[in-house]
C-alpha cells in the first residue's frame, strides 16, 4: 500500500540519496546548497527585520549552509558575523566553494561570537551526528540559549538525531530549516520540542526520488487517510456500517461506556458490549443508545461470538487481568474478525506473550502507553520508531504506542508519527475515547493501520476542538463537527 509521499518523512540515510538522485537528474550539489543556504535567509527575513546576526558554521555541509545564509542575510544589509568550528582551510566540497564566496573575517567558534548578537543561527551539525556535543561547541550554544537570544537551526539543532529526535546536548530553536521532507527527529519527543517552529524548503529535489527511495515513516495527515475514511451514502443503513463488539467487564464499567459511546460517534452502526448480568442495570441506563449483552455462563461468550454477525471486536477495557480475559482475547482472535486489544486484554499474556503473538491471524490492533505497559510486553531498547517497529514484527500486530509523539507500526515496518495531540489530550479516560474511535472505524471496514492512525489524528483533532477545561465525556460529542470538516474539505 503507498502512502501519501507529501507526508513522507525521510531518515538521514534516505536524505542523503535524495540527494545524489536530484544530483543524477541533473541538478549540480552546489545548486542544492545555495538554494539551502537561500531559503534560510528567506524565512529569516520574513520573521525578523535586520538586525546583528551570528552564523555558527561547522566543518561540513550544515556549514556550508550556513555561509550562504550568512551572504544572502550580508547583502540585504544585515549586520553579519560568521564563526567557524575548525581552521578555514579545513572545509571541503561544495561547502568550501561557498565558503570561498564569503570575503569577511571567520572567527573561532567561541562564546565571544555572541556579543551583540540578536540572532544567531546554527550551522554547526547536521542530522547525521552521532556524538554529544562537547567544547566550543557546547559552551557557544549554552550561551545563546542563556542570553535567550533567539536561535534559528539549519536541519536540525546540532545535537539533536534526526533519525530518532534524541538529544545529543541540542539547546531549542525557535525555527528549524529543513529541505525536501522532514526527519522523524523533528516529529518524535524530544526533538520536536527543540525545533520550534519547522519550515520544509523546497531546493530543487524533484519528488519522483521518492519513488526510488520508497519511504515508509509518514507524518500523520488526513492525505494519507481520507480517501479511506468510511462515509455513509444514501444507500447506508445501521447493518452496512458494522457491528462493533466490545468485551466489558465488572466492577468497573466506565471504559467501557466510553469506548462504546466514541465508537457509536464515530459512525458505526450498531454497538454492542457484553458484560456480566450484575453489570446491566448500570451500563443499559447510561446507554440508551447502545446494545448490552449479559454474559451469565462462561460459554455464552463463545456464543455470542457464533451468533451474531460482528464486524469488528475489542478487549481491554474493564475486562480484569485473569484466566477468563486471557480465554476471551483467544476466542476473538480466533474469529478473524478486525480486532482491538488494549491494557487487561495484553497485561494478561505478560507471562505468556508468544500465545497471544501466535493467535493473531487476522487484521489486530494493540494499543499500549509509552512506559510500564509496554515494556511488560516488548523491549524497550532503542528510540520510539524503532521500539514499535521491533514490537509489531514480533507480535504481528500493528503497534499504537501512545504519547504527545504516538507512533503506528506495521508488521510490514510502514509507521505513522502523529504530531496533533494538545497537551488538554492528557487526561483519564482519553485512551478508551481511543480506543472507541479505532473500533469504530474497523466496525465500518476500514483498513486496520490506516484507521489506527486515523483514529489518533482524529481523537488529537477533538481534543483540540474541545481546549482548555476538557474532560474525556467531552471527547465523543466533538467528533461529529470534526467529521464535517473532513468530509467537506475531502469533496
Amino acid at each position: 500500500m503507498n502512502l501519501c509521499n507529501q507526508t513522507a518523512l525521510l531518515n538521514v540515510r534516505q536524505m542523503g540519496e535524495a540527494d545524489r538522485l536530484a544530483e543524477a537528474a541533473g541538478t549540480p550539489a552546489f545548486e542544492l546548497m545555495a538554494n539551502a543556504g537561500k531559503a534560510v535567509a528567506s524565512a529569516i527575513e520574513r520573521r525578523w527585520s535586520a538586525r546583528p546576526v551570528t552564523v555558527l558554521c561547522g566543518p561540513g555541509n550544515n556549514g556550508g549552509d550556513g555561509f550562504v545564509t550568512a551572504r544572502q542575510l550580508a547583502e540585504s544589509g544585515w549586520p553579519v558575523r560568521i564563526a567557524l568550528l575548525g581552521p578555514r582551510d579545513g572545509l571541503y566540497g561544495i561547502a568550501r566553494q561557498h565558503s570561498e564566496l564569503w570575503h569577511e573575517a571567520v572567527e573561532p567558534l567561541t562564546p565571544a561570537v555572541l556579543n551583540g548578537a540578536e540572532l544567531v543561527v546554527d550551522a554547526i551539525f547536521g542530522a547525521g551526528l552521532s556524538r554529544p556535543i562537547k567544547g566550543p561547541v557546547e559552551d557557544t550554544l549554552a550561551a545563546a540559549a542563556n542570553k535567550k537570544t533567539p536561535i534559528v537551526a539549519i536541519d536540525v539543532p546540532s545535537g539533536l538525531m534526526g533519525d530518532t529526535g534524541e538529544s545529543l546536548g541540542a539547546v531549542a530553536s525557535v525555527l528549524t530549516v529543513t529541505f525536501f521532507r522532514k526527519k522523524p527527529g523533528h516529529l518524535l519527543l524530544p526533538g520536536r520540542l527543540l525545533c520550534g517552529e519547522v519550515i520544509v524548503a523546497d531546493i530543487g529535489i524533484p519528488s519522483t526520488v521518492l519513488e526510488q527511495i520508497a519511504p515508509d515513516t509518514f507524518e500523520n495527515d488526513p492525505k494519507l487517510w481520507i480517501s479511506s475514511l468510511p462515509q455513509p451514502d444514501d444507500s447506508s443503513n445501521k447493518y452496512t456500517r458494522g457491528h462493533a463488539l466490545i468485551s466489558g467487564g465488572y466492577p468497573t464499567t466506565g471504559a467501557t461506556r466510553m469506548v462504546a459511546r466514541a465508537a457509536a460517534r464515530t459512525g458505526a452502526g450498531l454497538t454492542t458490549i457484553a458484560v456480566p448480568e450484575i453489570a446491566l442495570p448500570i451500563n443499559a441506563s447510561r446507554l440508551p443508545s447502545i446494545m448490552v449483552q449479559t454474559l451469565t455462563a462462561p460459554e455464552d461468550f463463545d456464543r455470542l461470538l457464533h451468533d451474531h454477525h460482528f464486524s469488528a471486536m475489542l478487549i481491554g477495557p474493564d475486562a480484569g487481568v485473569s484466566a477468563e480475559t486471557r480465554t476471551r482475547v483467544l476466542a476473538i482472535l480466533r474469529s478473524r474478525h478486525p480486532t482491538l486489544l488494549n491494557t487487561d486484554a495484553i497485561t494478561a499474556f505478560k507471562d505468556d506473550p508468544h500465545l497471544l503473538y501466535s493467535t493473531i491471524v487476522g487484521p489486530c490492533v494493540m494499543t499500549l502507553d509509552d512506559d510500564d505497559e509496554f515494556n511488560r510486553q516488548f523491549d524497550l531498547t532503542g528510540d520510539k520508531l524503532t521500539r514499535t517497529r521491533n514490537a509489531a514484527r514480533r507480535s504481528g500486530a500493528i503497534i499504537v504506542l501512545k504519547g504527545s509523539d504516538t507512533v503506528i507500526t506495521a508488521p510490514d515496518g510502514r509507521s505513522v508519527i502523529n504530531t496533533n495531540a494538545p497537551p488538554t489530550w492528557a487526561t483519564a479516560g482519553s485512551g478508551d475515547v481511543l480506543s472507541g474511535i479505532m473500533l469504530g472505524l474497523l466496525a465500518q471496514g476500514m483498513d486496520a493501520f490506516l484507521a489506527a492512525a486515523a483514529a489518533v489524528w482524529l481523537h488529537g483533532a477533538v481534543a483540540a476542538e474541545s481546549g482548555s477545561g476538557l474532560i474525556v465525556e467531552d471527547l465523543p460529542d466533538l467528533l461529529p463537527e470534526v467529521f464535517r470538516r473532513l468530509y467537506r474539505n475531502a469533496n
